[in-house]
């Protein structure tokens, strides 16, 4: 089963109802790409995921997260040695809008089936951007951004929403400048969304869905479906 959302209602299914049973975590379809939907959605671990140009927005919230913890990344031994050659440097929040249009532009992903990051999601994340709520990693050679990713804080974590790589290894730099940041302050978890073995290897690994919003907002934070088979602003989860 899937939910219909409705525009004026800022509401979405408990990801663990007994009715949502897609393996991928697809919970709900519709609605719209607002502020106040995007940050309930980010909170509670869901996020938007579709084809841009077949206008419904879909609703992913897997039951399994796949996350990595800041102090588990993996670094190889390639990595490491390139990050010792210093051929790059790496900034937060400097170019925004350059890395969130390169992940949607680099290899020409935009022209691709399926693609997800169009005009859309590029305004709706940019507004959250303003908000401090989505941010950058750059990696520059020069003056050149030659890698990054973007994506929105939820609680204590950061949930990523994509990656590009215009040199070797340039978006890996980028996580794990991430991974080392978000420990320094104490940050609990980046989310991977989705699975890939190249993120397993540098330590990403699955947890349920009780962990994760534990995590991100607490001891007391998750509710059973039971408890709350609905999630809105105002419900007794309140952030």
């Amino acid at each position: 089963m899937i939910f219909e959302l409705e525009k004026d209602l800022m509401v979405f299914p408990h990801p663990e109802l007994p009715e949502l049973d897609d393996p991928s975590g697809f919970v709900a379809i519709g609605g719209d790409l607002s502020v106040e939907r995007l940050l309930l959605a980010y909170d509670y671990g869901f996020f938007p995921w579709y084809a841009f140009k077949d206008m419904d927005i879909h609703w992913y919230c897997p039951r399994q997260r796949f996350v990595i913890f800041p102090g588990e990344v993996h670094v190889s031994h390639s990595m490491r040695t390139l990050m010792n050659k210093n051929l790059y440097r790496v900034t937060f929040d400097a170019a925004f809008d350059q890395a969130i249009r390169s992940c949607s532009t680099v290899d020409n992903r935009i022209n691709q089936i399926g693609a997800w990051l169009g005009d859309d999601i590029i305004a709706a994340y940019s507004k959250l951007h303003e908000l401090g709520r989505a941010h950058s990693v750059e990696v520059w050679r020069g003056e050149e951004l030659v890698g990054g990713l973007y994506g929105v804080e939820s609680g204590t974590g950061f949930v990523g929403e994509s990656m590009f790589s215009r040199e070797p290894n340039t978006s890996k730099l980028a996580l794990i400048a991430l991974a080392r940041r978000m420990q320094e302050q104490c940050g609990s978890l980046i989310d991977c969304q989705v699975h890939s073995p190249h993120l397993q290897r540098m330590g990403a690994r699955l947890v349920s869905y009780k962990e994760y919003i534990t995590a991100l907002h607490g001891e007391g934070a998750y509710r059973t479906w039971q408890e709350m088979p609905f999630i809105m602003r105002d419900a007794e989860f309140n952030l």
